[in-house]
């Protein structure tokens, strides 16, 4: 049994649920009185705690169940919803996901945290508690504990029975899911007392035809609880679509018994014997169960006596009816429910990653059969092999969008963070969302999580300035942070902006002299300045905060941006405020390149970021021979030769190129030998030994099994905008 990856599936819906709780909680804060959003918290409580006791985490179970009544009494008006609960819950929030890591880990919670929990279930004992009004009184008086028939109990019109029958068929897999099924049978105990449970084998086969792994089991349970069919229902959500699940309330219809001895597949009399045995039907009632069954002019007969019966009579079978009507639309909706999630699947990250490596091998030997089928001249070859090549372009594609998931839910996981420190702060501050639907892959979306973070609490520590300092310049008391995201050039750019004080530049240049980072007498522009709080250590806070000065561990935030072939940038203006901008890759795996040569070196440039190519006539060669750009039609650009850049030997060709290309609004030239033409190019990373070598991000192999470096753009468009601006600043 794959017990373990069942635990993994679990770990994850529980977080998806414990976000969904988190922001609809959040939400509750603006909007107190929308039903919709407590009910969503419900049921993400609920369901954590049913799919916990599922798999026997106790502590889950229990502390969910205490949180679940909260917002019970929530939902049913006996509780108003205010700021202290909300906080409450949100702490809750969090301590359930505690107790499930703990759970899967197999670890018991130290001091710490069973502290923790004591002290909420305190916090949690005080709302249930706490007396209701009169009218909230008698709103939950009116408020039936157990879902039964509406009915006026007759001589054969429903069964005698207060118990719930529940007929449960486990599927042929759910032993190799890891699921254990008398782990649900224990969790319905504790939903009330198991009157009679009957274990049922008839799936079995001969012994020579077997599955050991296969599960041949199912249960006919008599429940006495005072619960609902929601609540039945959800202890078998974990296995929903791989059982067959029937549920007879209390007190059910005669006719309910009918059907229900219809569907299930078994002799009449052998279920009949269950049900008497289990008391959900005496044997009276099984008798006219099955007497009604075996009548075919039954239905006529009823019509002919209900013509008979009192009008009030009347109109309560035609409550059962709709009743009943109404419950077989709401199991139509459940499979069509079903249906709809079965059109899409979780697939394991890792399995995602391996298919990424595949396709990326795939690539480097479609590329060496491209070279060998012209070397060949055969054009059928050829025209075979472009074929194929075209194929695998599109599998790549495909491959890699299925990576790509919307930065939405990583931006949504701030507003909680927001809210916490504006409050230690004692600052009012709003987070403005924009680009949420962006998409870039899910592996950078992993790794570019912390350096938010940093920038995000930096942002409110030392950016955003106090209400009363914030009135006194003009401005709004509570201050506004701004996450953006949007696509720039094949790459995916991510602002976090404030509207605070912004960076102070004399103070950040004077910092910087006495930790010995510049001259004193230095000529650097305000961007360069502003780049000195990216060096380790820097800080101009003037005071430690839990949260850390501006500028401390920056360098850390730009280091692991970089690792991930980023960039950070910044604007900033007094009073006005600060807009740190990550500009990264969409992936990390595989992109379009063009393929440069100088001499008999090979370079990849990203095709995305490639806006054309000149070639260098013989009197621009001569002119650019002493100075570093090139007229493109009227326009000053600035360029590198990467044949002085990496020191690549050999004599220049006569015929060199220029290869423009653009990053983040500037343009720069590249100064190449050869144009190779375009290149899908498959990503290997470096060794540490060459992590800090400029201008490159990493490396490819080629058709023919040799090395290409691929260029980074983005640092060398960078390093051209440095060159220009010194020598702006040095002919002023």
């Amino acid at each position: 049994m794959n017990i373990d990856g069942a635990k993994s599936v679990f770990v994850q819906e529980s977080t998806e649920l414990l976000a969904e709780m988190e922001s609809a909680l959040l939400e509750l804060e603006r909007d107190a009185g929308n039903q919709d959003l407590i009910n969503a918290i419900f049921r993400a409580a609920h369901t954590i705690k049913g799919t916990g006791g599922v798999f026997g985490f106790d502590r889950v179970v229990a502390f969910t169940h205490v949180v679940e009544n909260v917002l019970d009494k929530v939902r049913n008006g006996e509780l108003q919803i205010d700021p202290e609960l909300i906080a409450v819950l949100l702490v809750c929030r969090d301590y359930i996901g505690t107790l499930v890591d703990l759970a899967v880990a197999e670890t018991a919670p130290g001091p710490d945290v069973v502290a923790e929990g004591e002290k909420l279930l305190g916090s949690l004992q005080r709302y249930l508690a706490a007396p209701a009004g009169a009218e909230q009184t008698q709103r939950a008086a009116a408020r039936p504990l157990v879902e039964k028939e509406t009915v006026i109990k007759r001589d054969g019109a429903v069964v005698a029975s207060d118990n719930w029958h529940i007929s449960l068929r486990f599927g042929p897999d759910v032993l190799r899911q890891g699921m254990d099924p008398l782990s649900f049978i224990r969790y319905l105990a504790r939903l009330g007392e198991l009157v009679h449970v009957t274990t049922i084998s008839d799936g079995l086969v001969k012994l020579s035809e077997l599955d050991p792994e296969g599960c041949y089991l199912g249960f006919e349970i008599d429940l006495a609880a005072e619960t609902t069919k929601d609540e039945i229902e959800s202890t078998f959500e974990f296995v929903r679509e791989d059982c067959q699940l029937r549920i007879l309330p209390p007190q059910a219809s005669i006719q309910r018994y009918v059907e229900f001895i219809q569907e299930v597949d078994m002799p009449d009399m052998k279920i009949g014997e269950i049900l008497v045995k289990g008391k959900a039907l005496t044997e009276q009632e099984l008798a006219q169960a099955l007497a009604i069954q075996n009548a075919p002019e039954t239905e006529a007969a009823g019509a002919q006596e209900q013509s008979k019966l009192p009008i009030g009579e009347v109109l309560v079978q035609e409550q059962m009816v709709h009743r009943e009507v109404v419950e077989a639309a709401a199991e139509k909706q459940q499979r069509l429910r079903t249906s709809v999630s079965a059109k899409s699947i979780r697939v394991d990250a890792e399995k995602l990653d391996q298919l990424i490596n595949l396709i990326g091998e795939m690539v480097i030997a479609g590329a060496g059969s491209a070279l060998n089928a012209h070397a060949s001249g055969d054009g059928a070859l050829i025209e075979s092999v472009s074929t194929l090549n075209r194929l695998v372009e599109e599998v790549r594609d495909s491959a890699l969008r299925l990576r790509m998931v919307q930065i939405g839910d990583t931006f949504n996981r701030f507003q909680r963070v927001v809210r916490d420190v504006s409050r230690e702060l004692n600052k009012e501050i709003n987070l403005v969302i924009t680009g949420a639907e962006t998409e870039l892959d899910k592996t950078v979306i992993e790794k570019i999580g912390d350096p938010l973070m940093h920038l995000v609490r930096n942002s409110m520590d030392h950016g955003i300035e106090a209400a009363e300092v914030r009135l006194k310049n003009g401005k709004p008391a509570a201050g506004t942070l701004r996450l953006n995201a949007y696509h720039d050039s094949g790459s995916i750019v991510i602002e976090v902006s404030d509207d605070g004080a912004g960076l102070n530049r004399d103070r950040i240049l004077r910092k910087a002299i006495e930790k010995g980072l510049v001259q004193e007498n230095a000529q650097l522009d305000d961007q360069e300045i502003h780049n000195l709080i990216f060096e380790p250590g820097f800080s101009t806070a003037e005071s430690v905060t839990n949260l850390s000065g501006r500028g401390v561990g920056m360098d850390v935030v730009r280091r692991n941006i970089e690792a991930l072939r980023g960039m950070v940038e910044l604007d900033s203006q007094p009073n006005v405020g600060t807009t740190f901008r990550v500009r990264m890759p969409l992936t990390l795996a595989i992109i379009d390149g063009f393929q440069v040569g100088v001499d008999k070196s090979a370079f990849v440039i990203p095709l995305d970021m490639v806006l054309e190519c000149i070639e260098l006539s013989d009197i621009e060669r001569e002119h650019t021979a002493q100075r570093d750009y090139v007229n493109l039609r009227g326009e000053v650009l600035p360029f590198i030769r990467l044949r002085e850049l990496f020191k690549v030997g050999g004599r220049p060709s006569r015929r060199e190129s220029v290869v423009v290309v653009h990053y983040g609004g500037n343009k720069a030239g590249l100064v190449v030998d050869q144009l190779l033409g375009e290149f899908q190019t498959v990503i290997k990373p470096l060794g540490r030994i060459f992590s800090r070598v400029k201008g490159i991000s990493g490396s490819t192999i080629l058709g023919n099994g040799e090395v290409a470096l691929i260029l980074d753009v983005p640092g060398l468009v960078q390093e051209v905008s440095a060159m220009e601006n010194r020598a702006v600043n040095s002919a002023a």
